[in-house]
């Protein structure tokens, strides 16, 4: 190795092109350590890094960030949850939580074993209860979102660009709970994961070997019979090295529903639209045409649906030959990002770096927040202060029996 029913809310960009007039990452201050993790501050920003074995990476981060993961279950399941009506039969379940706690464990025998370690980790930190992990980590299933892909003649200075705009919904306060967790795994792909605080699964993420990846979906609800989204995010993170590494992982697993995901290799300047779906695998190259996508363009990939779509062709034609960062990131202006634009974020895949908006905490979109600027190779060296708060690491994991979910 080296080194559709097309439902959407969101979309994924990649393109080659500098970032004129964005501003650097500050300084950092470190809040708090725990084991081999700590906690910083980077522009008003948190950025997590957890380090080690499964359940150590977990510890470390529920026991920094705490209050944040106690305060997100809580207002997910005692607020939101009872906001939800899940029909399964023509009957309206008012408990959302059992039925996604029953997905979960239907999906139990597709999930590796680390991913509940980690979960447990995450729950033992922080004095959640395990199973309320569990299912919000399950809680991407029942969410899509959308994407597209620009490289080679569509852009100025050979740089890969892969823009991604998460729409979910700004009312459920995940913004408020937004983390950089970058995870140095034992024996695994460093990362950096755009998540929120009990989450260790992915939806925008890039790694070191210069992988990024996101996701966007469709219907299928109802297909739960392999390995949820987020996790095989997860899997390409820390095991691909290259695109078709990446592709690997979602052609010899199982999947679920109807999902599409954008994927860049940094090292070869390449990009990928492709359909992984619990019952279809399909690659969509650059400039290639497809029945769900009648407009093609050169060197692009363009997924998304309705008028988003064609305002996103347009915007990608007008173009055409004249995109660097700046104008790769006024792509993802609004109306192409949803009122419900949780984060929008560049990956400069080629280099490492990036840039993240999170919407406000009034609800705003993203896309209308400033963004911060970040090198996931420069973010692996960071090391914290040592004269910062130590959280006591666990003694030991529990066995592994003991961490599983039966």
């Amino acid at each position: 190795m080296r080194r559709t029913t097309l439902r959407v809310v969101g979309f994924c960009l990649i393109l080659v092109g500098g970032l004129p007039g964005w501003a650097f990452a500050g300084e950092s201050r470190t809040i708090a350590r725990c084991g081999a993790g700590f906690l910083e501050e980077i522009d008003g920003c948190r950025v997590l890094h957890v380090a080690g074995e499964p359940y150590e990476m977990g510890y470390q981060q529920g026991a920094l960030l705490r209050d944040d993961i106690r305060e997100n279950m809580r207002y997910l399941f005692d607020v939101k949850a009872k906001e939800i009506k899940i029909e399964k039969g023509g009957i309206k379940l008012l408990d959302p939580k059992q039925v996604i706690k029953g997905i979960a464990s239907r999906q139990r025998k597709f999930v590796p074993d680390r991913y509940y370690e980690e979960m447990r980790g995450v729950a033992d930190g922080s004095g959640v209860p395990f199973m309320d992990i569990v299912v919000a980590n399950f809680i991407p299933e029942l969410f899509h979102c959308s994407g597209f892909a620009l490289a080679g003649s569509a852009t100025t200075n050979g740089k890969l660009y892969h823009g991604r705009i998460l729409d979910y919904s700004c009312d459920w306060k995940l913004q408020e709970h937004a983390v950089l967790t970058v995870a140095s795994p034992r024996n695994k792909i460093p990362f950096v994961n755009v998540t929120y605080a009990g989450f260790v699964g992915s939806v925008t993420g890039m790694n070191a070997e210069r992988i990024s990846i996101g996701e966007m979906g469709g219907g299928g609800v109802g297909h739960w019979d392999g390995v949820p989204m987020a996790f095989l995010m997860r899997m390409v993170l820390e095991q691909a090295d290259s695109l078709e590494e990446g592709l690997k992982v979602f052609r010899d697993n199982p999947r679920t529903c109807e999902y599409y995901f954008v994927m860049a290799d940094g090292a070869t300047g390449k990009a990928v639209g492709m359909e992984a779906s619990w019952n279809v695998f399909e690659v969509v190259a650059m400039g290639a045409s497809h029945p769900k996508l009648p407009e093609a363009v050169k060197d692009a990939v363009v997924l998304s649906a309705g008028d988003r779509y064609k305002e996103l062709v347009k915007r990608v034609k007008s173009g055409l030959g004249t995109f660097d960062a700046e104008s790769a990131r006024r792509l993802m202006d609004r109306p192409v990002a949803m009122k419900s634009n949780l984060h929008s974020v560049l990956f400069e895949t080629t280099t490492t770096r990036f840039w993240v908006a999170n919407a406000s905490k009034d609800g705003k979109p993203a896309a209308e927040q400033p963004y911060h600027e970040y090198e996931l190779r420069g973010l692996l060296r960071h090391a914290p202060d040592p004269s910062a708060t130590v959280i006591p690491p666990p003694p030991a994991a529990p066995t592994k029996a003991a961490s599983l979910y039966p």
